[in-house]
C-alpha cells in the first residue's frame, strides 16, 4: 500500500490552516480554499508541520488517508503558488478568443463555441492558438483545462485539435494509396 497518507505536511510562512468539526480552511496569499476530512481520518497541526492519521485499517480508510493527505498539500501550494495548464489549439482556422468573461473557441464546427469561465480561475489568451487557464485549486484548474479540450480532442492523423501544450499525441499513418 502507498504510504502518501503518512508523510508530514509543511506548512509555509504566510499561509494559515485552521480545522473545526473535520473542516480545514487553507489560507494563505493568493486566496482560500476549505475541504471536508472523511471521518476516519483525524488531523493533527503542531506548530507548522500538519499530520494525518486513520482511525482503522480498512482499505477504504487507507486510501481516503493518501487522497486526503494529497488534497491538504495541493490546497497548501495552491494558496502560495497557484495552478495553471497550457493549451494549444492546431488546425486551419482553429483559434481561441475572449467576448467579455467568456471564452470562444473555433474548432472547426460551423458555429463558434462559447465557454463559460468559472469564479476563480482566469483564462489568459496569450496568441490565437494558444491559452493560459489559472487559478488556486488545482482541480478547478485541470477540470476547466480538460471541458476545453473536450471541444476538439486532439486526432491521430493530422494532430489537429485542442492538446495540452506539453501533451505528445501519438501519430497513426492513416491509409496509403494502391
Amino acid at each position: 500500500m502507498s504510504r502518501i497518507g503518512n508523510r508530514k505536511i509543511i506548512i509555509p510562512e504566510g499561509v494559515s490552516v485552521k480545522e473545526e468539526n473535520k473542516h480545514v480552511v487553507v489560507t494563505g496569499k493568493l486566496g482560500e480554499l476549505s475541504l471536508d476530512l472523511p471521518s476516519t481520518i483525524d488531523m493533527k497541526i503542531d506548530g507548522n508541520e500538519i499530520t494525518l492519521t486513520r482511525k482503522d485499517e480498512l482499505k477504504t480508510t487507507k486510501a481516503l488517508h493518501g487522497t486526503a493527505n494529497a488534497n491538504l498539500t495541493n490546497m497548501i501550494k495552491g494558496v502560495t503558488e497557484g495552478y495553471k495548464k497550457d493549451l494549444e489549439i492546431i488546425g486551419v482556422g482553429y483559434r481561441f478568443s475572449m467576448k467579455g468573461a467568456d471564452l470562444v473557441i473555433n474548432a472547426g464546427y460551423s458555429h463558434p463555441v462559447e465557454v463559460k469561465v468559472p469564479a476563480g480561475l482566469k483564462v489568459e489568451v496569450t496568441s490565437n492558438t494558444e491559452l493560459t487557464v489559472s487559478g488556486i485549486s488545482k482541480e478547478a484548474v485541470g477540470e476547466f483545462a480538460a471541458n476545453i479540450r473536450k471541444v476538439r480532442a486532439p486526432e491521430p492523423y493530422k494532430g489537429k485539435g485542442i492538446r495540452y501544450k506539453d501533451e505528445y499525441i501519438r501519430r497513426k499513418e492513416g491509409k496509403k494509396a494502391a
